[in-house]
């Protein structure tokens, strides 16, 4: 069992993110949360995979030089990835309408890179999950935006609210992913860790 695996390890969570939290509580992983600011801003050449494996990367380096040898820390970033664009969070009402409105009816990409780094190593993985939503209505985005306010979420929604519930036709693949953090692969990683 991983639990006693990591027995010899302290896994740090450097995420703000009640979801991620929640996720590895579920798991029984002992953890401890910390946080460092981190200016999130990647070269305009990356797309898809790369952006979200920069910037969990990016968050790690934060830490550099500060862990410990018994520490693992653990970054993540999610990427919405929908022809050729990255949508990212929303910082106002008006654009989450827009990356709804444009994200409605369509396939998409959610993206969810998780980096694992030590006080000697580095390895980032990431994961690919496809969702569709079905064609929404104006008045049910608004309705989204308005009663749940999805502005620290990618893409502009969560898929675990209201909108994911009503609005959500399909999805192929990890749909831990899509909430924000791959779980499986976080615990196939622990393992293999902590050998």
């Amino acid at each position: 069992m991983l639990t006693e695996k990591l027995n010899k390890y302290r896994i740090i969570l450097a995420s703000g993110s009640p979801r991620r939290q929640q996720f590895l509580k579920e798991m029984g992983i002992p953890f401890e949360v910390r946080l460092k600011p981190v200016e999130e801003v990647y070269p305009v050449a990356l797309k898809a995979a790369e952006i979200a494996d920069y910037l969990a990367q990016l968050k790690a380096s934060a830490f550099k030089g500060s862990l410990a040898d018994d520490e693992i820390l653990i970054t993540s970033d999610t990427v919405v990835w929908f022809k050729n664009k990255s949508y990212a969070k929303a910082n106002d009402k008006e654009v989450a309408f827009q990356m709804l409105k444009t994200l409605s009816g369509q396939w998409h990409q959610v993206i969810t890179s998780v980096c694992f780094t030590t006080a000697t190593d580095q390895n980032t993985k990431h994961e690919i999950t496809k969702v569709k939503f079905r064609a929404l209505a104006d008045s049910e985005i608004r309705y989204y935006i308005e009663h749940f306010e999805p502005f620290d979420k990618a893409g502009a929604y969560g898929i675990q609210e209201w909108l994911g519930l009503i609005g959500i036709e399909a999805i192929q693949g990890s749909y831990t992913n899509v909430v924000g953090l791959p779980t499986h692969l976080v615990y196939k990683t622990l393992m293999d860790m902590a050998k």
